[in-house]
Formats: C-alpha cells, structure tokens, sequence
C-alpha cells in the first residue's frame, strides 16, 4: 500500500512516516503543494493524506487540481482549523475525508484503511489470474478456493503482478510501487519478495504462475 503524505510540518510528517511504515505501508513525503501536486500526479498511490495549510499552493488547490486532471486518489484532508465550513470546503473540492488536528494515530490509519477499502472496491474489485483470487478491500488472497496468508509487502507485489494481467511487471515498477521513493536498499529485494509468493501460491498447488522475464521483471503465465 503506497501512501503520500503532504504536510510541512516535518516533524509532524516525519512521525507519520514512522508510523505508517512501522504497520507495512510505503510513504512518499511532500512538503510543499507544488511537490504534492507533482508527485501525485506521477504515481500511483493508494491514498493521499493531505495538509490544508501547505506553503506555496493549499490543500484545498492542490486537491481540486487533482480531481480536474483525473487523479481519483482517495483523499484525507488534515488541518488546524475547526469548524464545519472548513470541513464543507475539504470536502467540495474533493477530498473524500477530513481529520482536524490533533488528531490519533489510531483514528487516522483507521480512516485511511476505509478509504483504501472504498477505493479498490470502486476501482477494480476483485482482482483475479485463473483461481488465484485477491481482493485489496478485505487484504485477502484465495488460490483454488483456499485462504493464503501474505506478509503485507508480498500482498503488495502480487497486487501489481495482478494489475499488469498477463503483461510484463518491470522490477523497476514493482519497486517504484511497493516501496518508497527514498528506498535506497538492494533492488533484488524484489526477488526474495517473488520467492517468497512462488513458495506459497504455486509450490502448494504444484502450478507455476509466476514467470521471470528475464533482465526485466515477471508475469503471470497460465499453468495448465
């Protein structure tokens, strides 16, 4: 699950980041609107927290930027401000929900997990390769009818393989979207994640869905 999160309160954003990392999501940081603005538009987040009070361009323009060029993000919108017209124009420009600061870290990741569930139940639903079955509302994963436990990062990968449906996943991409932009660490992380999805998806069920391209990344193939 890739979240961005525009705030320029850094120490504020660098907590979130912790803390959302900590429970298995990737976070991108902005700490402008113009950055924000950017970095929403060139990849594709899950959901996108967002600050009213931004220096060079608010949350209120950045989010009804968003929503004028096509970007259907889920969007949480965070402020210092009270009141109910703060909250009507949060949410007239755009934004899909609003948490007035201070606001608890529990309430906020419990708002972002509604948010990512209206978004792919609105966006895709279930996601589907022969009877290997996912779904990112309820986070689970089925093959030949049986439930799968995945680690949040292998949910995460397995997602995108599914959302390329035959074509192929670049190992360039599957970072870009399942890790964050600062990650620094060794791209064949990718591998051990790939392994890990092989073990318990085709080993199990003698099947073999996930092919290496190889120089370039994977695909699902039917394995009849």
């Amino acid at each position: 699950m890739r979240v961005l999160v525009v705030e320029d309160e850094r120490r504020l954003a660098e907590s979130l980041q912790w803390g959302l990392e900590a429970d298995g999501y990737a976070v991108d940081l902005a700490h402008d609107g113009l950055e924000g603005l950017e970095l929403a538009q060139l990849h594709p987040y899950q959901v996108i927290v967002l600050d009213i009070m931004l220096p060079k361009l608010n949350g209120y323009r950045v989010c009804a930027a968003l929503r004028e060029r096509g970007v259907r993000t889920p969007i949480l919108m965070l402020t210092a401000k009270n009141g109910e017209y703060d909250e009507a124009e949060a949410l007239d420009t755009g934004a899909d929900d609003f948490l007035s600061k201070p606001f608890s870290y529990v309430v906020l990741t419990a708002r972002l997990r509604a948010l990512t569930r209206r978004g792919a139940a609105g966006a895709a639903g279930l996601l589907s390769f022969g009877d290997l079955v996912l779904d990112p509302g309820t986070r689970t994963c089925r093959r030949a009818g049986q439930p799968v436990t995945l680690t949040t990062k292998e949910f995460a990968v397995l997602e995108c393989l599914l959302r390329h449906n035959g074509q192929v996943a670049a190992k360039s991409e599957i970072l870009a979207q399942v890790w964050d932009l600062a990650y620094q660490g060794d791209p064949n992380i990718v591998e051990v994640y790939v392994s890990a999805l092989r073990r318990k998806l085709d080993t199990p069920f003698g099947r073999r869905t996930i092919a290496t391209v190889r120089g370039i990344g994977y695909r699902l193939v039917a394995d009849d």
